[in-house]
């Protein structure tokens, strides 16, 4: 059965092409709005009757109806009459950011653009200006989407990866259950961003075309040592085939980045036959560099000098900082936020909803603050031993103060202080405004500190050493944001941190209940840098945490 934001995807997309046809706008926000809480839905459609899809506030008989053709056949005729009578250029160009389905309509019927490529010259000869609404900065807002469109043309971040790797291991396994298979490449490094997962097999080459020829539209490149097979839109898979005498000497050196591998063979051997990853190091007197690491050269010193950090893992997060609650734009309640924490094994919640300039989330008011406020003590006494605290996410506004006066800043148990308006921001502008709020004597943690988007949007730029150094200086912990598509701030300044003596957390940034385990990625992600525990927020029990925060 098709999931709720599948469902909600083919609703965006008739939305926004029915803008682009010059449909009646109601329609077209019927559709929109039936996106919007579908996606919001804490139960998925397969599981509810049509009684209670028909009930849903902004679902009437006409999208529930549409809703069970999806379900029964897997699409949308309507949908596919617009996808039939727009070019596939034009539809490519809704993934511009910064260029609504209006203005993409007005492109293709004025000027005749059908791709892309067609925009970008339009844009480069100065053709748009000619068009109501467009001047010469969108002009250049879409060359730069349209360029950071290219460099990751290719690229998936690595939740989205996972999904099909482990699919991809579980196919191949169950028809051949004795042979062995691991993952290798940047994809067992853990990087964020991905192009490809590199497999390493006992397996022939042979025997894995014989598999995954089965896929639809599936391209098999490559010889008998390494095969690579392309799946639509999926990312390539690389297979390095062996007869097993070679598994961990080429899973080695698959996995090590090529400025680690070339500075390890500089210095050591890499031995044939080996037993294991473990034994290629325990024969070259190093201790065992987790794949995570081993991305820089300068780690294999520090593990010759048996230095190695004690990565945090995901077992040692103890509570959950930074979540959303019905009280702004989360998906569930916060009695069923702090309920779902306390049964995954967590000790805290701090609940962080929106503060009030962030309209669009249904941020807090001051009397909703009170309200609020009110239920967490109420909570606090039913599900005692484990705590929530009072916190928000205030907005940074545009001069750098926050979105409250000081009188309710201190209300909370804590404040995490984020932007989230006016993102295009020169350097000196985007600093102006952090460094105002990491000197705000109720600024606690620092969120998101770049406000990127992996693959989809770039962040503010940001002096990290200044950022970072001001941080320390006024005590502010910096978030690592662990949802998949920010992780940020980046694994790679997390060493400065650590030298600079900054305390980070990383925090899910949960807007539902499903949220809270996105925890895992900001771990992974924090293991490459060299996270401890002991450097962690979130990593600390209640009674740890109660005595940082100075309670």
């Amino acid at each position: 059965m098709m999931t709720n934001s599948e469902i909600a995807g083919i609703f965006e997309l008739l939305s926004k092409l029915m803008d682009i046809h010059g449909e009646n706008s109601f329609k077209t926000k019927t559709y929109s709005t039936a996106a919007f809480r579908i996606e919001k839905l804490p139960e998925q459609l397969s599981q509810m009757e049509i009684g209670q899809i028909h009930a849903i506030p902004g679902i009437g008989e006409a999208v529930t109806n549409k809703i069970l053709e999806i379900q029964a056949s897997g699409n949308l005729a309507l949908l596919q009459t617009y996808i039939e009578k727009t070019p596939p250029g034009v539809i490519e160009m809704l993934g511009i950011k910064g260029i609504g389905p209006k203005k993409i309509g007005m492109l293709w019927k004025e000027l005749g653009i059908e791709s892309i490529g067609e925009l970008e010259y339009a844009c480069n000869e100065n053709r748009l200006t000619t068009l109501k609404g467009f001047g010469a900065k969108t002009q250049e807002s879409i060359l730069q989407s349209i360029a950071f469109m290219h460099n990751n043309k290719g690229l998936y971040l690595w939740y989205e990866a996972e999904m099909i790797a482990e699919k991809i291991l579980e196919l191949l396994s169950n028809v051949h259950p004795g042979s062995r298979m691991t993952f290798g490449g940047a994809y067992k490094r853990q990087s964020p961003v991905v192009s490809g997962i590199d497999i390493i097999t006992d397996l022939d080459a042979q025997s894995v075309r014989s598999v995954l020829a089965t896929f639809p539209e599936a391209g098999f490149t490559g010889n008998d040592e390494l095969l690579q097979v392309d799946l639509p839109n999926t990312p390539t898979l690389v297979f390095h085939c062996n007869n097993g005498s070679q598994f961990y000497p080429k899973l080695f050196v698959s996995t090590a980045s090529p400025s680690f591998l070339s500075a390890f063979t500089e210095q050591y051997t890499l031995p044939e036959n080996a037993e294991s990853e473990q034994a290629i190091f325990e024969q070259n007197g190093l201790p065992f560099i987790p794949a995570s690491l081993r991305e820089s050269p300068a780690i294999i010193d520090i593990a010759r000098g048996n230095n190695l950090p004690d990565i945090l893992q995901p077992g040692d997060i103890k509570g959950i900082i930074h979540a959303h609650s019905i009280w702004s734009d989360g998906m569930n309640s916060l009695e069923q936020m702090a309920t779902a924490a306390k049964e995954k094994g967590y000790e805290y919640l701090v609940i962080s909803d929106h503060s009030q300039s962030a309209f669009y989330a249904n941020g807090l008011r001051p009397e909703r603050i009170l309200q609020q406020h009110a239920e967490i003590d109420i909570l606090n006494e039913k599900l005692a031993p484990f705590r929530i605290f009072k916190s928000i996410e205030a907005d940074i506004l545009h001069d750098g103060s926050l979105d409250y006066t000081d009188d309710i800043l201190a209300s909370f148990d804590l404040v995490i202080a984020s932007v989230h308006s006016n993102l295009k921001m020169t350097e000196e502008k985007a600093m102006q405004r952090l460094l105002a709020a990491v000197r705000n004597p109720f600024t606690k943690i620092l969120g998101h500190p770049t406000g990127r988007l992996l693959l989809s949007r770039e962040g503010y730029p940001v002096d990290h050493k200044s950022l970072i150094d001001n941080c320390v200086e006024h005590n502010v912990v910096i978030e690592i944001n662990a949802h998949p598509r920010r992780l940020d701030l980046d694994w790679t300044w997390i060493p400065y941190a650590l030298e600079k003596g900054a305390m980070l957390s990383i925090n899910p940034d949960a807007h539902a209940i499903a949220g809270i385990d996105m925890v895992k990625y900001g771990v992974l992600a924090a293991q490459k840098g060299g996270l401890t525990k002991e450097r962690n927020l979130s990593s600390k029990s209640l009674a740890e945490f109660l005595q940082y925060m100075g309670k």
